[in-house]
This record gives structure tokens, C-alpha cells and sequence, in this order.
């Protein structure tokens, strides 16, 4: 029971009045004073008893979002955690941040869940938390609320209590698909084809010309007496083929016809090698880029990825207000342009100077159609596995889902820059209160706390590193290595069947040997009379040989003959 007695005194000397109040606290059940505070003494309690604060109730909207406000999962089971009164426990920043101001502002809470923030309707009313907030049914919102100028008018916000955030874009990494022989994949199949028939070509054109050409190796041994090579059709095969390498094909053929192919056929080979080599650095640097679009603005340029928002969400909202503002501005140029006046002149443009970004954006949202909540636009960026969809979405909620998953990335710089901040009721006495203790809990570090708590997870540790500067895996071109030790096999395969053809091949006779004998002796035999006939020491440049004179010619690319016996 509470008490008050006043009185007047008056102060002669001092020619003052003076007023007195004293307020008495007793117990009416003991008949006794339990404490006395007047305008003298102030504050007395009496012996034996303690003089506490009662506790302040307050109603406190939330939505879920995570990690800020989520109802808590029993890990076992899968289910939501009760409290012993058969209520939601709630956990996550916002709700670790209300019960320290509720231990240190002394005041008990009940929470009010809903599933909106809060949008403005076209009869200019709210709905979700901003609208109890302004209706009196809530007295604070502590929530992933941004402090924008709309809401402003219909309530107050206190000091922020977290750093800048804004909105970004959250894809999928592409999957990369890992493929032994992905260097096979620079060209397409078509063209591997066409490699090969023109390889084939190239090689039975050789040995054609070699054998009907009246001026090749084989058919010309007047100009050619020495050794030459003879381009059989296994030989032009191989000349074809080799051409391809830096060893090059070897010995060309001596006619000009032959010479003339082999020259558009080396024109070819070094425009293939070329062209591969390019394809293949670029095809590999293509690969390992992590994001096909980097800003907002190479987003509403392009058409092969589809993006979207959460409905209702402030990010819808400020791709409505940035069309409207856009034509706003179309309106106002409009005007401008077409008065015909001449003091408007000078501010005529006949050209829109302003690039209609926005209502590109929106337009391409509302084909793709908002998601009702974060947790579908996430889902739908992970189905996506070659990052054709985006969401664009509160960067603080995407950097939290890029650090619990591994495939997930955000790209592009934050716009629209806005802080996070509790809201109270217009004119409440709670707004400084709750402001000056902000303002001690930053001192005192706590938001960097519940900052590690949060967002250091361990799940982010133990992703794949993807850093760009990593060299080419042996995923990528282990067909390379596949291919040579394919090419050793075969060899020992035709090592074994040459093995065995010679072993079994029947034996020449007897006769047959004897000739062989004398045709090797009489080769021999001409080899040394020409070579005699070629030094200088006789004096001859010029030699008769079948009743021409013509002049000796010794061949570059020339095997020594063996010694025969």
C-alpha cells in the first residue's frame, strides 16, 4: 500500500515557497511502514526487507528466417522443441539478442511469430509485423527487419544493431563435368571425321601420284640412281600421319605433283594444330570460372539464367519502387522532350538517357514467378546444377547459406545497402532505452559474439577448395596418358605377331638364295663404279649414264646401305 503526503512551507529569508512530499510504502496486512521516500531523506527501507522492480511485459513480433529467428529442431527426432507450457522454442541472433535485453532491461516477453515482414497494401495499411507493430499489438519487432523509409513513417526504429547489409545473388556452382578424355571434346565429332577422311585421302593421293607420276623416285632413275624413298601405300599412310607430329613426315616426295600436295597438306595440318591448341586453352579456361555472370547488371543482360525473389519480400518491394522511379523518369522526359516551346528547348533530349534496367528485372521475375519463402528459392538454385537460376535475396541470409553449402556462391557487389535495426511504436519511450543499450552492447563486443556463434560453421571447412589458380586435373586429360600406354600395348601386340609371322614364314630355296647372292654382289658392284665415277680426283661433274650426261645427285634424307656378303 502507497501512501503520499505533501505540504507547503514557506521560507521567509529565503522568500521561497518550498513544497514537500513524502511517499510511504507499507504493508496493510502487518500494519507496518515498509519503506519512505521523501524530498529530504529520499529513499528508506526499512530493516528486513528488500525493495525490487517489477518486472515489464512486453509483446514481441518475430519471423523465421535463418539464422536470425528459427524454431529449434530436435536433432533425433526432427521435430520442433517444446517448452514445459507446450510452447515453440525459438533460437538464432535476434533470439539470443531479445534475452539479453530482457535480463539487462529487466522485462519478461511473449513472442509473436508471423511469416511476413511487413508490405504496404495500395490503401496504404500494413500487414505482418510492421502492421501490429503499427496497430498497437506488438510493442517491439527484433527481427531481419531493414530500416527503410517506408516503413519509417509508420514506425520508429531504434539504433541499428547490425553492420550494412543489402541484397545480392546467390547461384549454384556448375558442375563440372570430369571426363578422362575431355581434351576429345574441343572438337566436335564432325570435325574429328573430317581429320581422319582427309588423313586417308591425303595418304592414298601420295601413293597414286608416287606410282603414275613420270617424274617420282620409282619411275625416274635416270635423276635418281641412289636410294630414294619409295612411297608405298602403307608408306604415304605413314608420311600423313606423321605430319601431324613436330618430327615431321620425313623424306617428301621428288615430283612435283607429290610436293604440291604434301604442301597443301602441311597448310592444313599447321591451321589444325593451331586452331586445337587455341579451342583447347580456352575450352579449359571456360571451365574453371566459377560464375558465368558477375553484377546485377550482366544479370538482366542475359537471358540464359532465370532469377527470382521471395514474394512480398523487401527485395520485391524495391524492384517495384526502382520501376516505378524509372517511370516516373520516363514521364517527366517524355514531357520535356515534346513541349515544342523555346525556352524547353535547351532541356530537350531526344535520345532516353536513362536504360530501363529495372523494368526489365521485374519483368523477368514475375515470368519466373516469386517464391513463397527463401527456403523454395534455395531449393531451386540447387536443382539447377549448371547455375541457370538465381535468387536474389538479403546478402546476410545468402552468406549465411554460402557457409553451410559447399555448391552454393555469391556473385556480384551489394546495392541497395540498408541496415538491420529493432522497430518500436511511434512515440515510445522505449526507443532510447532500448537505443543506449545497443549502443553499451557494441562496447562491450556482444555483436561480434553472437557473429561467431552464427556463421563460423563447420561445414564451410570442409569444402573442396576451387581456387582458379589450381593447375589442369589428371581428370581432365588422363586420356592423354590413356592413349600412349593404349599405343605401348599395341606395339607388344605387333611385336608378338611380327615375332611369329617370321618364325613361321617359309624358307627361300636353294636357287632362289644363290640369286639373291648375285644380285646383291651386282648391286654392290654399280654402287662403287658410281661412286668412283664421282670423286673429283677424275675431273668429272658430268657422267654418261644410259647415253645422257647428267649430273650425280646424292640424297640429304639417305640411309646408308648395308654391307652385303
Amino acid at each position: 500500500m502507497s501512501q503520499i503526503q505533501n505540504g507547503l512551507d514557506y521560507d521567509a529569508s529565503a522568500n521561497r515557497l518550498r513544497i514537500e512530499s513524502e511517499h510511504v510504502i507499507s504493508d496493510p496486512t502487518k500494519n507496518v511502514n515498509i519503506a519512505t521516500w521523501s524530498t529530504n531523506r529520499g529513499l528508506v527501507i526499512e530493516s528486513g526487507y528488500v525493495i525490487s522492480a517489477v518486472k515489464r511485459f512486453f509483446r514481441v513480433g518475430t519471423a523465421q528466417s535463418i539464422p536470425w529467428s528459427y524454431r529449434s529442431i530436435d536433432t533425433k527426432t526432427g521435430l520442433v522443441r517444446l517448452d514445459k507450457d507446450g510452447n515453440e522454442i525459438w533460437e538464432g541472433y535476434c533470439v539470443d539478442f531479445l534475452n539479453k535485453l530482457a535480463e539487462d532491461m529487466n522485462f519478461d516477453y511473449e513472442l509473436v511469430i508471423h511469416e511476413q515482414f511487413g508490405s504496404r497494401s495500395k490503401d496504404g495499411t500494413w500487414d505482418g509485423l510492421v502492421g501490429d507493430l503499427a496497430t498497437g499489438q506488438t510493442d517491439i519487432v527484433i527481427a531481419a527487419l531493414t530500416m527503410t523509409s517506408e516503413r519509417e513513417e509508420v514506425i520508429d526504429f531504434v539504433a541499428p544493431y547490425f553492420e550494412q547489409t543489402g541484397i545480392s545473388i546467390v547461384i549454384r556452382k556448375p558442375v563440372r563435368k570430369t571426363s578422362l578424355f575431355k581434351f576429345m571434346t574441343v572438337l566436335r565429332l564432325e570435325v574429328w571425321i573430317s581429320i581422319v577422311v582427309a588423313l586417308i585421302v591425303t595418304g592414298i593421293m601420295i601413293w597414286l601420284l608416287d606410282k603414275y607420276s613420270p617424274y617420282s623416285a620409282r619411275n625416274n632413275k635416270e635423276l635418281y640412281p641412289y636410294p630414294c624413298r619409295v612411297f608405298t601405300l602403307k608408306e604415304s599412310f605413314w608420311f600423313a600421319l606423321t605430319s601431324f607430329t613436330p618430327q615431321g613426315g620425313g623424306e617428301a616426295p621428288k615430283a612435283l605433283s607429290g610436293r604440291t600436295l604434301v604442301a597443301a597438306y602441311w597448310l592444313f595440318v599447321v591451321l589444325m594444330l593451331a586452331t586445337f591448341t587455341a579451342n583447347l586453352a580456352a575450352f579449359l579456361t571456360v571451365e574453371r570460372m566459377q560464375s558465368p555472370v558477375q553484377s546485377l547488371e550482366q544479370l538482366s543482360r542475359q537471358s540464359r539464367i532465370n532469377y527470382t525473389v521471395v514474394e512480398n519480400s523487401h527485395t520485391h518491394n524495391y524492384f517495384r519502387n526502382m520501376k516505378n522511379a524509372e517511370d516516373i523518369l520516363y514521364t517527366a522526359w517524355k514531357q520535356i522532350t515534346l513541349n515544342s516551346s523555346s525556352f524547353e528547348t535547351q532541356y530537350r533530349v531526344w535520345d532516353y538517357p536513362i536504360r530501363e534496367q529495372y523494368g526489365h528485372i521485374l519483368q523477368a521475375i514475375e515470368k519466373t514467378g516469386p517464391v513463397p519463402n527463401a527456403s523454395v528459392g534455395y531449393q531451386k538454385v540447387m536443382e539447377s546444377e549448371q547455375g541457370e537460376f538465381a535468387l536474389i535475396h538479403d546478402a546476410s541470409h545468402i552468406r549465411y547459406e554460402v557457409y553451410r553449402n559447399c555448391n552454393l556462391t555469391e556473385v556480384g557487389e551489394l546495392f541497395a545497402e540498408q541496415p538491420y535495426s529493432v522497430a518500436v511504436q511511434q512515440g515510445s519511450q522505449l526507443n532510447e532505452e532500448i537505443s543506449r543499450r545497443i549502443l553499451d552492447l557494441q562496447k562491450d563486443r556482444y555483436f561480434e559474439t553472437l557473429l561467431e556463434k552464427y556463421w563460423s560453421t563447420p561445414a564451410k571447412s570442409s569444402c573442396h577448395s576451387t581456387d582458379d589458380n589450381e593447375g589442369i586435373t589428371l581428370e581432365s586429360l588422363g586420356g592423354v596418358f590413356i592413349a600412349t600406354l593404349f599405343g605401348l600395348g599395341l606395339a607388344m601386340v605387333t611385336l608378338s605377331v611380327e615375332i611369329f609371322y617370321h618364325k613361321n614364314k617359309k624358307k627361300p630355296s636353294v636357287k632362289e638364295s644363290v640369286m639373291n647372292k648375285s644380285e646383291k654382289l651386282m648391286y654392290s658392284q654399280s654402287k662403287i663404279h658410281t661412286e668412283l665415277l664421282t670423286k673429283k680426283e677424275f675431273g668429272v661433274e658430268n657422267v654418261m649414264m644410259r647415253s645422257k650426261l647428267v649430273r650425280p645427285k646424292i640424297s640429304f634424307i639417305n640411309v646408308m646401305p648395308r654391307e652385303f656378303y
